[in-house]
């Protein structure tokens, strides 16, 4: 399909979906969270037999973090409830289940929406990626950070877990009084509900049972937000150039997976769909693909997505993302 000139009532159509369904959403609720829980006492009460039987049930279990996180995540959108009012109750709940204090999240996602694909204004909730000139122009210091910070190894492990465990705890000095006191307040409740498990379970029950939950959410969790932005025939331009069409077609990646990984990750792979109508609860994204061919694009498969794992900048002469191998042609003081 031709993307260069969008469809005229393409609005329209992802407005037709942009209508929650209150049952559906509180039955996710429901499965989520209650299924969560009920995983977490079964980790503690496994800690008796096998810790592999525990290390096992962490899966599952993370796999209701995520997705209790896109809950959250359309919360934030305003897209889950009609009323705004329950998005934010349910989203502060939730953000204190997966770490993620609601009103800071809720505005740099935001930002993320009207940015994403656009040169001059990254920085704000994405995963920073510097152009192949930005890259070369760097002292050999900050071009050894940035390698550390994209390496796989770093990105997708501990890298991960400390964007939730730590980064969240803190607020930007241009945050604002909402932002800020959404960070101090998660932090409270965070702090009362770690307190009161460890005086139920035990410090160290509660370290067993949590952290591998914690490594294996964030890992996937952080990987599924990279590869929605990060992948082969991506879209970047600069500010003058860039298209929130274009941007959400063709620089959101339509992440084709099996129907169970589907359901952990709340539809999150329809994300082209996702930028371009973001007020679309996530149990209705299948629908709109479905019933609309403009939303056809080319599938990203697990095994093509993993070529994203390579990407570390962006050509701007080539339009399309690159590897450190391709310095070679380069003659840098790195």
């Amino acid at each position: 399909m031709d993307l260069d000139t969008p469809p005229v009532r393409w609005q329209a159509i992802v407005a037709r979906y942009a209508v929650p369904d209150t049952w559906r959403s509180i039955w996710q609720i429901i499965n989520s969270t209650v299924s969560f829980i009920a995983l977490w006492v079964l980790m503690v009460y496994s800690l008796r037999f096998d810790y592999w039987l525990t290390l096992l049930l962490a899966f599952p279990a993370a796999g209701f973090m995520v997705r209790m996180f896109i809950i959250f995540h359309d919360c934030c959108h305003g897209s889950f409830f009609k009323s705004r009012r329950a998005n934010a109750v349910v989203g502060n709940i939730l953000g204190v289940l997966t770490l993620t204090p609601f009103d800071h999240w809720k505005h740099s996602h935001a930002v993320h929406h009207a940015t994403a694909g656009d040169l001059d204004r990254r920085g704000t909730g994405d995963v920073l990626t510097l152009t192949l000139k930005e890259y070369l122009a760097l002292p050999w210091y900050k071009k050894l950070g940035y390698r550390i910070m994209r390496n796989p190894l770093i990105l997708f492990t501990i890298g991960s877990l400390l964007v939730f465990v730590v980064t969240h705890r803190f607020y930007s000095p241009k945050s604002g009084k909402r932002e800020k006191a959404s960070v101090l307040w998660t932090n409270l409740a965070l702090a009362a509900l770690v307190a009161l498990l460890c005086w139920l379970v035990g410090w160290q029950a509660f370290l067993l049972v949590e952290l591998p939950i914690l490594f294996i959410a964030c890992s996937a969790g952080v990987w599924l937000f990279y590869v929605q932005h990060n992948f082969d025939q991506t879209y970047w331009e600069r500010h003058e150039k860039w298209e929130f069409f274009k941007a959400g077609m063709n620089g959101s990646s339509f992440y084709k997976l099996p129907a169970v990984l589907n359901w952990f990750t709340g539809n999150i792979g329809y994300h082209h769909i996702h930028h371009l109508g973001p007020r679309i609860p996530n149990y209705k994204l299948p629908h709109a693909y479905k019933e609309n061919p403009i939303f056809h694009v080319r599938p990203l498969t697990i095994p093509l997505s993993l070529k994203s794992l390579a990407y570390r900048l962006w050509d701007e002469e080539r339009k399309m993302l690159v590897g450190f191998n391709v310095l070679r042609n380069y003659r840098t003081s790195e």
